[in-house]
């Protein structure tokens, strides 16, 4: 499908260069990050145009919210866009289901090109102002003690950054693991029945159609439609319902945070909780002179954590940090 293959922007790459750059890229939805260029993805092919990297001014996330979630009426829902500008005022964007694949995209992109603006300008703004909001709140000077737990803490930092594929694990595991536990047994057992009664139907539907009766097509899509609900829903018996399998993953992430945080000195944290944002905001807490070792600060993160709720209003970077490191402390139940 490399014919099909366009240039969103001005310049051309070779075909040779397009067929190993695009088969090697780095694979996000319908995106992709090479090292020549960015791939994007159209409304039906993934990977159909493609940005050379000296093109793209700018990458972010827009988020687009249903009428119905502003009126009160009708379903409520959002859409996860990429977007990328280029070209001086030309704007290309893709969408997503998953919301967190666009992070995924924006973190791999940041990885690799620093150079390139990952906020739209308002953002970059506001998150100007936050971090000026925020520093404004640090303290001039610390304590001996607090100078101490403040280097250890941003080693720690440092060391577990060299791997986020083991934090990304962490997080997603813990997720997993949240969802699972608050599935009731009744959820669990009308997804098995759905999915039986929809496998049943499916089954009546296709011995029907052998039969030649007309009424078989309905059954068929009436039993897959069912069957395709209980998926959706996550609660059809499988894998992702498995309360044992979700244990056993969550113990495998924090077994393997603690294998490699053994290596890093004495870690100020212990596995379940060794994050980066975490021990961001725990660098915050002493900065602030709100503690003045690692296990004082781990404490204040906590209860800053546990005290926030659907009710409590929040900046987008505290919202993006408490959606991506608060699973870790309710499997934990904040221990």
């Amino acid at each position: 499908m490399l014919w099909l293959l366009t240039p969103a922007g001005d310049r051309v790459l070779s075909r040779r260069e397009l067929e190993i750059d695009r088969g090697e890229c780095k694979k996000v939805g319908s995106c992709g990050v090479g090292k020549k260029a960015l791939y994007l993805g159209s409304r039906y092919l993934s990977r159909r145009y493609y940005l050379p990297w000296n093109e793209v001014e700018r990458v972010f996330k827009r988020v687009a919210m249903s009428a119905g979630g502003f009126s009160g009426q009708g379903v409520f829902g959002t859409m996860a866009y990429f977007v990328v500008q280029y070209g001086k005022g030309r704007e290309k964007q893709c969408s997503f289901r998953v919301e967190s694949e666009v992070d995924k995209l924006l973190s791999l992109i940041e990885q690799d090109h620093p150079e390139i603006p990952a906020h739209s300008v308002q953002a970059a703004r506001k998150l100007a102002e936050a971090e000026a909001q925020e520093r404004a709140r640090f303290l001039d000077e610390l304590s001996p003690r607090g100078e101490t737990a403040l280097a250890a803490l941003r080693e720690a930092k440092t060391c577990l950054e060299k791997k986020p594929e083991l934090t990304r694990a962490l997080t997603a595991a813990a997720r997993q693991k949240r969802v699972v536990d608050q599935l009731k047994p009744w959820v669990l057992a009308l997804g098995a029945l759905m999915t039986g009664g929809g496998a049943a139907v499916a089954l009546w539907g296709l011995y029907s159609l052998l039969m030649r009766s007309d009424l078989g097509w309905y059954l068929l899509l009436g039993g897959g439609a069912l069957i395709f609900f209980a998926m959706s829903a996550n609660i059809a018996p499988g894998r992702w319902t498995s309360k044992k399998r979700a244990r056993k993953v969550w113990d495998d992430a924090v077994a393997d945070v603690g294998a490699y945080i053994a290596g890093c000195g004495d870690f100020p944290v212990p596995a379940q909780y060794a994050h980066p944002v975490v021990l961001e905001r725990m660098i915050r807490v002493v900065r602030e002179g709100r503690a003045q070792s690692a296990e004082e600060a781990l404490k204040v993160v906590k209860a800053d954590l546990r005290a926030l709720n659907s009710s409590v209003t929040v900046s987008q970077k505290e919202h993006d940090e408490v959606v991506e490191v608060k699973p870790l402390f309710l499997v934990c139940d904040y221990q």
